[in-house]
């Protein structure tokens, strides 16, 4: 039995070629591996006695040989064997493969010339032969793996296992390819967008309903400040809990004062703004403490004891942060046993986004624009005070991220009326507005859309409304803005809408 081993990734490599030659297994290798098991002490067959030719063009040609193919590619039936035979080829009957790290050499920002040479050509060859041949030829591409490769030589190898080391090669080249091609795309959409997901290792119990049944994947080297969490405490996190836990977290982020936000199924039930995280909390709870119950919350700072205790009495699915103390911790694990505690990992992913329609994608950029992006014009008599114009702003960004049609009022930082979701502009807004009660009076209303018409200004001064944001650039803005000017009304353009589907 012969196995050939070329691998860029020498982890648990000695170990595995001390395993194969135990079971009998001639070693044959390429390079700096022909080195490392050299230096083991043991038996290994350079490549070059095996072809019977020199590696050259710098390593670019080692591997890329009748000899080395014809091992890999040749079945079992008696006129492949006869063929080696003739030729004087050895079969080879396992092969120990990972590639040259092009991902690694791209992302800490190597040259262009850099990163081509770090493109492996035979070694994707190889084990593609070897999968497309694993009936006869075991593929071995992860050193996670190579333990329960040599147990399964020890007590025989199933076809079922290596089917599976078959997909997982062929997997393995495909997400390799995919990483160069995407590097080596010439514009911003490309006419083939190759994905590339990779299954975490969470279980997740179903989908968004229990007939359902679902995954959690990362697209290929990317990272997410949800998806990438660390789970600290509580029960497994589920489907919703995950895509309620990535809106949380997506808007709780636009903001550098100390903030909470409260979601219930992906949508804002609550927002604030405070001095501190415990503060943030109580003022987002109190927004909306019917919605809250049950619902999801984000911290842009640390989860101290104190805030941890001032969650005392609300039931919670999910808290995440970028940090949670160690007694907030143990808090939460003894009062709230059930809460999924998360911390935030840091985000490492491109500025695309992709949504997926039956049969195909979505692919857009991110909405990253940011408020002091805009170009703010002030249409209406009256300007907005300079608080009118702190809850404009946090409104907006509030509005940024709630499904349209959305109307949000905020007052003093905290959101005090949500419309979300709704398939009429007033409707949105008379939902905010009824929400509000009260407290609409002095708030302030953003709409992530234009108005087409003046009767969201009319319903909302009614309220008390007293400074409006909104995109503006509707056949009829001058009629809006003549009924904030005969209202009292503050209106101020941003020229930039925030649809949210």
């Amino acid at each position: 039995m012969r196995a050939l081993l070329s691998v860029s990734d020498k982890a648990g490599l000695v170990e595995f070629a001390r395993g194969l030659a135990e079971l009998g297994f001639e070693l044959v290798s390429t390079g700096g591996t022909h080195k490392t098991l050299q230096a083991a002490g043991l038996d290994v067959i350079y490549v070059s006695e095996v072809t019977g030719f020199p590696e050259i063009l710098d390593g670019r040609v080692k591997t890329l040989h009748p000899r080395i193919h014809a091992g890999l590619l040749a079945t079992r039936r008696p006129e492949h064997e006869a063929e080696l035979q003739a030729q004087g080829i050895p079969r080879i009957d396992l092969l120990c493969v990972n590639l040259y790290p092009f991902r690694e050499t791209l992302a800490r920002g190597a040259s262009f010339e850099e990163c081509l040479e770090n493109i492996d050509i035979g070694g994707p060859a190889m084990l593609r032969a070897a999968a497309k041949n694993h009936q006869a030829v075991l593929p071995v591409c992860d050193p996670a793996d190579y333990p329960e490769v040599l147990q399964a030589l020890r007590t025989g190898v199933s076809s079922e296992f290596r089917r599976r080391l078959a997909y997982k090669a062929f997997a393995h080249t495909a997400a390799y390819d995919a990483a160069i091609a995407d590097f080596l795309a010439y514009e911003k959409f490309p006419q083939t967008r190759l994905l590339s997901l990779e299954r975490l290792p969470v279980e997740l119990r179903y989908g968004e309903n229990p007939h359902q049944e679902a995954a959690l994947y990362a697209l290929e080297g990317q990272r997410g400040p949800v998806l990438h969490a660390r789970v600290l405490a509580g029960k497994p996190m589920g489907f919703n809990n995950y895509a309620d836990a990535d809106a949380a977290w997506g808007l709780v982020s636009e903001f550098e004062l100390p903030a909470c936000v409260a979601v219930k199924h992906a949508n804002p039930c609550g927002v604030a703004l405070a001095d501190d995280p415990k503060t943030a909390w109580e003022r987002a709870r109190d927004a909306d403490t019917l919605s809250v119950f049950g619902g999801v919350v984000a911290f842009n700072r640390p989860v101290d004891l104190e805030t941890a205790m001032a969650t005392r009495g609300t039931f919670l699915e999910v808290l995440i942060a970028p940090e949670v103390s160690p007694e907030a911790l143990e808090w939460f694990r003894s009062k709230k046993p059930d809460l999924r505690v998360l911390v935030a990992a840091p985000q490492d992913a491109d500025q695309r986004e992709v949504r997926p329609l039956v049969g195909g994608f979505l692919v857009q950029d991110r909405d990253m624009r940011r408020w002091e992006e805009l170009s703010l014009h002030y249409v209406t008599e009256r300007i907005p005070t300079a608080q009118e114009l702190l809850d404009l702003k946090f409104a907006w960004y509030v509005g940024k991220h709630t499904r349209s049609n959305n109307v949000v009022l905020a007052k003093d930082g905290v959101t005090v009326g949500l419309g979300t979701g709704a398939v009429s502009r007033i409707w949105a807004a008379e939902r905010a507005i009824q929400n509000a009660g009260e407290r609409a009076k002095g708030a302030v209303l953003a709409s992530e859309a234009f108005f087409p018409f003046d009767d969201v200004v009319r319903a909302a001064a009614a309220a008390g409304v007293t400074a409006i944001v909104q995109p503006g650039g509707a056949k009829r803005d001058k009629e809006v803005i003549a009924a904030c000017n005969e209202l009292g009304i503050a209106m101020v353009f941003t020229g930039s809408r925030h649809f949210k589907h």
